[in-house]
């Protein structure tokens, strides 16, 4: 279970949010949404470890987050809002390598089935910087698909898709959290992901 207790995120002189409470069990989803410039992005910083609230805690399971960094890194997937491509690697390239960073090792038979279902036919040997930016961003997703973690924390994985690809994505999501998986997302739109417990958060 995911908690944020009391969370308090701060710029210069600026309160960005704060009084964040929140659980998260497994087979539930969490939106968090909010203008420009609210702290969405820092509030899944700090959800991941990568940033420290200026007050109040991230628990996984019990425990402070911070406490247990290197068991809570082995257990979440953290993708931002860039792509994280790299141009002058083809897109399986790109998923092997990204894949055994995390510490799971992908075959080239597996990565480029993981890049079908998200659509990419046809693409797997092209170096990403001739696809496009909705394709760029169909790689990054492809991760989802091959290191298996119990949370995902994504920020804006809808940018530059198209429908067809956001019903993929919203597939993958429902069949995720089926199985017992936890998610944070941050995007601009509403995600209806059924037969899931969604929770809306809401920064201003």
């Amino acid at each position: 279970m995911l908690q944020g207790n009391n969370l308090e995120c701060v710029r210069g002189d600026r309160v960005l949010f704060s009084g964040i409470n929140f659980s998260i069990k497994p087979g539930e989803l969490m939106q968090v949404r909010g203008p420009n410039g609210s702290g969405k992005t820092s509030l899944l910083r700090m959800l991941c470890g990568l940033a420290v609230p200026n007050s109040g805690k991230v628990s996984w399971n019990g425990a402070n987050i911070r406490s247990i960094s290197e068991e809570y890194c082995g257990v979440i997937t953290y993708l931002g809002h860039m792509s994280g491509i790299k141009d002058e690697l083809t897109a399986i390239e790109n998923l092997r390598i990204a894949s055994a960073l995390s510490g799971v090792e992908v075959d080239e038979k597996r990565a480029c089935e993981a890049l079908h279902q998200m659509g990419l036919i046809e693409r797997e040997n092209l170096f990403t910087k001739l696809l496009s930016q909705g394709q760029k961003r169909r790689v990054s997703l492809a991760r989802l698909l091959l290191v298996r973690t119990q949370l995902w924390i994504l920020d804006e994985p809808l940018t530059a898709l198209d429908v067809s690809a956001i019903e993929l994505m919203k597939n993958i999501l429902e069949r995720y959290l089926a199985q017992g998986g936890m998610v944070v997302l941050t995007t601009h739109q509403e995600i209806d992901v059924s037969a899931a417990v969604t929770h809306q958060l809401y920064l201003s």
